[in-house]
């Protein structure tokens, strides 16, 4: 079961052959999380983020049939800062100028929760470059409204701003960590913690081939 309303998420499982039924989990379900805290990595919360989503649909169901709930979080990071989906143009704007012409993070905290069972926690990281984007090319887009619920104000699926995968996968910026999920699934966890995503497995950036 995929928590997600995300069509790239689905596409990308449904590609991999998993049977995918998706129940996305409520709205408040991040937006009542705890913010971050002050010692808090990015790493932990983002992992924490996905986990709250997956708890959220797992509260929700039967303990049987058997089955996984599948849930993730992805943020872009920079200089430290996460970058989450804009509020709105401006913030888009703001964004996408600070992503011109540098490198940033892209962080994905995945939970694999055995629907009666304990769950399986990652972070997967990649790299991406963003090409020098001129003023014109920004006013485009920014018009075109594709950024809207994007982490970063961009989307690498949508092929429209000049991204280039340095290091760490394709599907990970996207949102759906595939590589990672296939380890979470081969090994499932006996002894995690369920009330903890500072538990989790960490997958740092491998340069492309």
């Amino acid at each position: 079961m995929l928590a997600s309303q995300s069509p790239r998420r689905r596409e990308l499982a449904e590609a991999e052959g998993w049977d995918v039924q998706v129940i996305p989990p409520p709205d408040t379900a991040e937006s009542e999380a705890p913010p971050r805290g002050a010692t808090e990595s990015l790493e932990a919360w983002v992992a924490r983020l996905a986990t709250a989503k997956a708890q959220a649909v797992v509260s929700q169901l039967p303990p049987t049939p058997p089955g996984v709930v599948l849930a993730c979080d992805t943020i872009g990071v920079i200089e430290g800062e996460p970058l989450g989906k804009p509020v709105d143009r401006g913030d888009a704007a703001r964004m996408l100028t600070k992503l011109s012409g540098r490198l940033h993070r892209v962080l994905t905290g995945s939970c694999l929760w055995p629907i009666g069972g304990v769950p399986h926690i990652a972070v997967t990281e990649s790299i991406l470059e963003m090409e020098p984007l001129s003023e014109a090319f920004l006013e485009r887009y920014l018009d075109s409204d594709l950024w809207q619920g994007k982490a970063g104000a961009c989307g690498f699926q949508d092929g429209v701003i000049p991204l280039v995968l340095r290091a760490g996968s394709g599907s990970n910026v996207i949102g759906l960590p595939l590589e990672t999920i296939r380890i979470q699934l081969a090994s499932q966890p006996s002894s995690a913690n369920s009330s903890s995503a500072n538990q989790y497995a960490w997958f740092p950036a491998q340069a492309t081939p």
